[in-house]
């Protein structure tokens, strides 16, 4: 699929797109039919969109001790919770709690883009994305993914680059 701008493209307009446009950012939409059933919706989305899922990357919110900052990983994997502690640079950091990760965010989870928040959080992105030309994200709501570069990603959402996940045990 071609690179658009989204104004171009199919798909919701939501605060992701609105903050990626007022970047200049370009990107793709890919809105897709979502099952509330599915066990996990990074793997659906990667599933429904006919897409590698090592390029496909989950957004979550860990809880620092000083407030919260989000992990993108890729979604067949986990979050190691050490090194983005390390990442981070504070010595440890918890899963955040769902209500607090949506009041944060504006999003639901299963929702969560990492673009387009209420408030910038501190963002770590996985190193394993800079082996991909294009990313997706999700869009800000379930049932709707971005794809844009790693570089892009990370300069939109001010992400330092680290190791951060980890295999699914």
């Amino acid at each position: 699929m071609a690179r658009a701008r989204a104004k171009d493209a199919e798909g919701p307009t939501t605060q992701a797109t609105l903050a990626l446009d007022r970047a200049g950012v370009t990107f793709t939409r890919h809105p897709y039919d979502h099952d509330p059933s599915a066990p996990s919706f990074g793997l659906e989305a990667a599933e429904a969109l006919g897409l590698d899922p090592a390029t496909v990357f989950k957004t979550l919110l860990v809880d620092t001790g000083r407030g919260l900052a989000v992990g993108i990983v890729p979604v067949g994997g986990e979050l190691d919770l050490k090194a983005v502690a390390a990442a981070l640079g504070v010595k440890s950091v918890l899963m955040a709690d769902p209500a607090a990760a949506e009041r944060s965010t504006g999003y639901v989870v299963g929702g969560i883009s990492p673009v387009g928040q209420k408030r910038p959080l501190p963002t770590v992105l996985d190193e394993t994305a800079y082996a991909h030309e294009t990313v997706y994200v999700s869009g800000g709501r379930r049932g709707f993914d971005l794809g844009l570069s790693p570089t892009d990603l990370a300069s939109v959402t001010r992400a330092v680059r680290a190791p951060i996940g980890r295999p699914r045990r």
